[in-house]
């Protein structure tokens, strides 16, 4: 693999979670593995008061215990105490990369990572630009700014509007950490590389497309953030709408980022909108309540702290919705996502249309079930075809089989994170797994009259669901023909309708 050019990685926010727990292993991991040049450095800076020695403790409580790798790497690690909002102190960060990057007779190429609360996405790049830091005279400069871009569509342009004042939109990298997982990206593969599957990727053979995003946690001390966000802006209109444009998307001309990230945006545009009238028809809210799971009492949501006890934030969302173009018209796609649902699953299901007659049905009332393909994206990432056989014994009984295949079997190796991939790509100056600006717009504009709905129509109803099940029942009406939802488990080819909490 080829390898980036001599850099340094500055991380605002670094005193974070996200900086220890994520950033910083995922570096490191590229290190061990030979995929940095020999001539990097990191550069953490938030308002914390840090010493270089302090930092590099801290961030090594998070690295595998491999000391004499660790020493390597930790050494390539220096802190920096900043003031966001004072000028001063991005002029001292720049002379402070200079100091950094003249004895490892490097470029001037940074990547400045903003792990960092939403409020200073805007600052930050601008500071930096008063600074010069955004001039590629002497080396890249690319920014990497985390999700939530945005709380509605109105901020995201006025966002959008800002970083491009002073940066290129190829400098700017939103980060979506789901396209940087392998399965995610997989899809593609998948899809424009087998004969057996792009032929029939379209209205003509496929019933329905159900995408879910499970997880068994909760707010988890979270819950005055989360209470201003909800699962919509959470999950949907980022995650789970940019998983929708790779499985509707068309084949791009090259596998290149504009070409790719064109076709997203051609499926946003062809998002049919939801008519106001029928939001309570096709989108369920839901929130989850107390419960007792294996005998364990778990609180509401409503008791979480730091949460409003008469919130209407939704911690779960199901929709319905149609793609009007050739390939997908008249094809329901069925997206939900919600916190303390039975356990933590990523998959996208595509179900196919039945064959026009049942040939073996002796009885009349039997029905076949329908094929489907799973695509698991996380646990136990794989594909699962699931698919009819004649039973074993005498007559044509028709029961389904099981034809799977597991990432894991493919090799010892763990599969990199999405971290890992993302942070590799931006440093190669390939953007093709992250968010352009416009289709972060398209994707608001399409949510954006269902939140505004929520807000001004106080009869549209939220449902509870006690922690532990699968959302409010309410979801299951989205479904027409007596279809149901699919309720994964733990593992990929687990078939069981539930899953043991």
């Amino acid at each position: 693999m080829k390898i980036p050019d001599p850099h340094i990685i500055v991380i605002f926010g670094a005193s974070g979670d996200l900086t220890k727990r994520m950033l910083i292993p995922a570096i490191h991991q590229l290190f061990i593995h030979n995929l940095l040049p020999k001539n990097f450095a990191i550069l953490g800076a938030s308002r914390t008061p840090l010493t270089d020695v302090e930092f590099r403790k801290r961030m090594n409580e998070f690295l595998p215990t491999d000391e004499e790798s660790n020493s390597k790497f930790l050494n390539k690690i220096h802190y920096r105490t900043i003031d966001y909002e004072l000028q001063d102190d991005y002029q001292k960060l720049k002379r402070r990369l200079e100091s950094l990057r003249q004895p490892l007779n490097i470029p001037a190429n940074y990547l400045f990572y903003l792990s960092t609360p939403p409020n200073l996405y805007d600052v930050i790049p601008e500071k930096l630009a008063l600074a010069d830091l955004n001039i590629q005279a002497e080396g890249f400069k690319r920014l990497i700014i985390e999700k939530p871009f945005g709380i509605n569509l109105a901020s995201a342009r006025k966002l959008n509007i800002s970083l491009l004042k002073n940066y290129e939109e190829s400098q700017i990298y939103r980060i979506d950490h789901y396209l940087g997982k392998e399965t995610v990206q997989n899809l593609m593969v998948t899809r424009f590389a087998n004969g057996i599957f792009e032929p029939v990727w379209n209205r003509n053979f496929i019933e329905r497309v159900e995408i879910s995003s499970a997880e068994s946690l909760g707010v988890e001390g979270r819950g005055g953030y989360y209470d201003h966000a909800g699962a919509m802006r959470d999950m949907v209109q980022n995650h789970l709408l940019q998983i929708v444009g790779m499985v509707a998307m068309e084949p791009p001309v090259v596998i290149e980022a504009d070409a790719i990230r064109h076709e997203v945006m051609k499926v946003f545009q062809s998002l049919r909108p939801i008519k106001p009238e029928n939001i309570h028809k096709q989108v369920i809210r839901g929130q989850y309540t107390a419960s007792t799971i294996k005998g364990q009492s778990i609180a509401g949501y409503r008791e979480e702290p730091g949460v409003d006890p008469d919130s209407h934030t939704e911690t779960f969302v199901a929709m319905k919705f149609y793609i009007d173009n050739w390939r997908w018209a008249g094809v329901p796609f069925f997206i939900r996502s919600g916190k303390k649902l039975p356990t933590r699953v990523t998959e996208i299901v595509i179900e196919f249309k039945p064959t026009p007659h049942h040939l073996f049905d002796q009885t009349g009332n039997d029905h076949y079930k329908p094929n489907q393909l799973i695509i698991r994206i996380q646990p136990d990432e794989g594909i699962l075809l699931k698919f009819n056989t004649k039973e074993p014994g005498s007559g044509f009984k028709v029961n389904q089989a099981n034809m799977d295949f597991h990432y894991s079997s493919l090799t010892d190796i763990q599969l990199p994170s999405a971290y890992e991939r993302l942070i590799l790509d931006s440093l190669h100056g390939d953007a093709t797994l992250f968010s352009r600006g416009d289709t972060v717009e398209a994707a608001w504009n399409f949510i954006q009259p269902i939140l505004d709905a929520w807000e001004n129509d106080p009869s549209i109803p939220i449902y509870g669901y006690p922690a532990g099940t699968w959302g409010p029942y309410e979801s299951d009406g989205l479904m027409e023909d007596e279809k149901t939802w699919r309720y994964p488990c733990k593992n990929l080819s687990d078939d069981g309708l539930y899953c043991e909490l």
